[in-house]
């Protein structure tokens, strides 16, 4: 076997081409747009290069065909609550079922990570946030993964395991159909505050975008960056991901829920961009995205996907959640609009995110496992990831 650092076109170009190679198998896998892979390596597109470094290496076999890939980086970001041990991360691994060829490309992420003082290496994770290629699929094998999902062969379970690494939490994904009924808990709860007029829930205006960017980083960075391992955001940041976004955005689709106009509550979903993306094959040049908003607004895509949902600390468990939930439905259901509706993953150690879920109808359509290998565990003992904590 050859070990090949990726260092220019070529070996970017077969980075690439691994990934194809290793899911041509599966008729569900849909091709991540190139471009966006090479975003995650280009100190010019990807921000977390100020606070960290990344290496990437492709496989070949004795006859000099591609058989696994792998990157591993360094974060300074990459908060462990929990620990007091450096964490870093693997990813973009992709190998044939064959140990051996595994062992050599974790053994070179592990061997950089500790010349670089690390103690421990997460994986599957990305070079990037959490909504993007982040965990391993371990459960729905047979459905296309959404935009940014991760996707592998089923052996990969068994590599990361036979090679040491440890289950640091589960990621479930939970899906529906959009004109489901809800349980009737949630109207109720929904009229208690519509019959307030204090509180209001409304969807985006695109004609207003840098308003619901200041809107989206309030509720975020007081609903998340609490939580250790979530940093604050500004409008500016979200006014940037929200004009990147525009070309695929649903206005009907992103919600926010006020009290005297102070937002205490968001509800991101966009259309699941994957059903576009699949007929691309990982291009996206000019014909790509004329045929992508042609696809757009024929209104060809019916499967909706969530991003992110938030309530402000001050106004949670107190029914909010349910409020801006059912406004939504009260506007999208039986329209024709969409079909199906899949929620971004939630980690075990997420309970209550989970039970939301649950309580929406939400069946499991997937499950993803995050991993960790700790150096030395004499040291630094394993423990999985600690549930979250609520105020």
């Amino acid at each position: 076997m050859e070990l090949i650092e990726v260092t220019d076109k070529a070996t970017s170009k077969d980075f690439i081409e691994v990934n194809v190679l290793m899911n041509r198998s599966n008729p569900a896998y849909i091709r991540p747009l190139d471009n966006e892979v090479h975003d995650v390596f280009d100190p010019a597109k990807n921000k977390l290069f100020k606070y960290g470094e990344v290496k990437r290496w492709i496989l070949k076999n004795d006859a000099g065909e591609l058989i696994g890939r792998i990157a591993a980086f360094t974060n300074t970001k990459y908060i462990n609550k929990g620990t007091d041990y450096l964490t870093a991360g693997i990813g973009f691994f992709d190998c044939i079922n064959d140990q051996q060829a595994a062992k050599t490309l974790f053994d070179t992420g592990k061997l950089w990570l500790q010349n670089k003082g690390m103690d421990a290496m997460d994986g599957p994770i990305n070079f990037g946030d959490r909504d993007k290629g982040w965990g391993l699929l371990v459960e729905g094998f047979n459905r296309e993964p959404m935009y940014g999902m991760a996707f592998n062969p089923s052996y990969y379970q068994a590599l990361f395991e036979g090679y040491g690494f440890k289950n640091y939490y589960d990621q479930y994904y939970y899906s529906m159909n959009v004109d489901d009924p809800f349980q009737p808990k949630i109207a109720e709860r929904h009229a208690k505050f519509a019959a307030k007029k204090d509180y209001s829930a409304r969807h985006m205006d695109m004609k207003h975008l840098e308003k619901y960017a200041a809107d989206f980083a309030t509720v975020y960075n007081a609903a998340w960056a609490q939580h250790g391992e979530a940093k604050e955001t500004t409008k500016e940041q979200i006014l940037k991901l929200f004009n990147t976004m525009k070309p695929i955005m649903d206005e009907r689709l992103v919600w926010f829920a006020y009290y005297k106009e102070d937002p205490i509550a968001m509800f991101i979903n966009i259309p699941d961009v994957n059903q576009y993306f699949k007929h691309f094959n990982g291009k996206m040049g000019l014909l790509q995205k004329l045929h992508l908003l042609w696809m757009k607004y024929s209104g060809q895509n019916k499967q909706a996907t969530g991003l992110a949902f938030g309530v402000v600390p001050k106004f949670q468990a107190l029914g909010i959640d349910s409020y801006i939930i059912h406004s939504v439905a009260l506007f999208i259901q039986n329209k024709g609009w969409y079909k199906t509706y899949e929620m971004g993953w939630a980690g075990d150690w997420n309970p209550k995110m989970i039970n939301i879920y649950k309580s929406l109808g939400g069946i499991e359509s997937r499950h993803m496992i995050t991993y960790r290998f700790v150096f030395n565990e004499n040291k630094n003992p394993f423990e999985r990831h600690p549930v979250m904590e609520y105020k």
